[in-house]
């Protein structure tokens, strides 16, 4: 199934194949969203270890070797490639926004120099590429990316990264109000099960972004000026 009738939500189901993409490189940036070493670590028990499971195959077999693909193209065809992470500054993180400080799966404290904090190591940027820390979901509202992808003259955004139903899908929500063009790689992404992460699919498509597989992206993007 083409990009164009995938991921049809109930407002979607009747409305016409949207116009073909093209993206000019120099005016595109990658973003990867989250892809942390903490959300590879094995559970506080073995029995939450094993409820996990799905999501850690998803993530070693599919996610991070197609992100390391898509990331080696764009980079190959000058698209910009920019890293999130959520790091707080303060060892307390005092500094974290409240959906991070609330009891639960949210429950979030990454000082930014601990190593479960950290970029996977697969996925860890290069030269001088962005990264963002942020202690909020979106990685637009909590940072400064948005002045950041302004002054490079950036008008689409391809996102990938985790998780697709929380972060990823409050920075396309984020990118989309600021009138940025909004490409999901869907197989770049998770969710804590696949239930979840194509229910988010289909309720971001075609309002707030387009969600193509990497394949269908990589196609996307234009030969470069």
């Amino acid at each position: 199934m083409s990009w164009k009738t995938a991921y049809r939500s109930f407002y979607y189901e009747t409305a016409e194949e949207p116009e073909d993409i093209s993206l000019a490189p120099e005016r595109t940036a990658l973003l990867m969203i989250d892809v942390q070493k903490t959300y590879l670590e094995d559970k506080d028990t073995p029995e939450e270890t094993r409820r996990w499971r799905p999501f850690f195959e998803r993530m070693n077999e599919t996610v991070i070797p197609n992100c390391v693909d898509l990331m080696a193209y764009c980079r190959a065809k000058g698209v910009e490639v920019i890293h999130a992470r959520i790091a707080c500054h303060k060892q307390d993180g005092r500094d974290r926004s409240l959906s991070q400080k609330k009891p639960g799966f949210n429950y979030l404290l990454l000082p930014k120099n601990r190593e479960d904090a950290q970029i996977v190591d697969e996925l860890a940027p290069e030269g001088d590429e962005i990264t963002v820390e942020k202690t909020t979901d979106s990685a637009l509202t909590g940072t400064n990316l948005r002045l950041i992808l302004r002054n490079m003259g950036i008008t689409d955004v391809i996102v990938a990264g985790i998780f697709t139903d929380q972060c990823v899908s409050s920075t396309v929500r984020s990118l989309a109000d600021e009138s940025f063009g909004v490409v999901v790689a869907e197989d770049c992404c998770a969710a804590a099960t696949m239930e979840l992460h194509e229910a988010e699919l289909r309720i971001i498509n075609m309002i707030y972004c387009h969600v193509a597989s990497r394949e269908e992206v990589k196609g996307f993007i234009r030969e470069g000026a």
